[in-house]
């Protein structure tokens, strides 16, 4: 049975975006004489700018206000936003769901700056569509807060609802909003406990019920 509602992530979701992400990062990071850590992409997946901010200054010795590091990293990733890419076969999926007129939001750690410039990029901006940034929630994920506000703007329980997520912190904050989670990660791995795994999109229609 197609489900009531479906949230999406944004950033390797919904959108290709995790390596623009980190090659800003590592720009960024270069910029201030920091050498990027060889298992970056792993530590940073999923999490917001602020808790990326605090390894980096606690662990790495970046030294810059949050304000300052933030602007140096969006001045080398808005440039590149243009170029970005649907991830293959989501929005197809987006798009058959809107048809069959069930609820949808996408919900994302980015800040608000960053999500719109990636739905603009891949075409995915409507009149009445339900975004949730970083900026909207006091908490981010892997907290409940940013789908339970989906769940929210939707006007849906959050039991009938799914998540959809590529990292394990956002997999783990739609189990923690009791929706039903599917967690689509880039590369095969397990997820977090009561989270549905699937590999491709074939897989995610079968558990729409597509």
């Amino acid at each position: 049975m197609t489900p009531k509602a479906v949230f999406w992530d944004m950033d390797g979701t919904l959108v290709d975006s995790e390596p623009l992400h980190e090659a800003a990062l590592v720009a960024a990071l270069r910029s201030v004489g920091i050498a990027p850590p060889t298992n970056l992409h792993e530590r940073v997946l999923g999490v917001a700018a602020w808790p990326v901010y605090e390894m980096l200054r606690d662990q790495f010795g970046l030294d810059l206000p949050f304000d300052d590091w933030i602007l140096r990293k969006y001045d080398h990733y808005l440039p590149m936003a243009e170029t970005l890419k649907p991830r293959p076969g989501a929005i197809e999926v987006f798009n058959q769901l809107r048809a069959l007129g069930v609820e949808q939001a996408v919900v994302s750690n980015s800040d608000r700056l960053i999500v719109d410039a990636n739905l603009s990029a891949v075409g995915l901006l409507y009149p009445g569509m339900h975004t949730v940034s970083r900026n909207d929630v006091r908490q981010g994920k892997p907290h409940a807060e940013p789908f339970l506000r989906a769940a929210y703007l939707a006007g849906v329980d959050p039991a009938d609802a799914v998540a959809i997520d590529d990292s394990q912190t956002g997999a783990m904050a739609g189990l923690a909003a009791g929706m039903k989670t599917i967690f689509w990660p880039e590369a095969p791995m397990e997820g977090p406990p009561g989270a549905i795994v699937i590999n491709n999109a074939d897989e995610l229609r079968a558990q729409l019920g597509l």
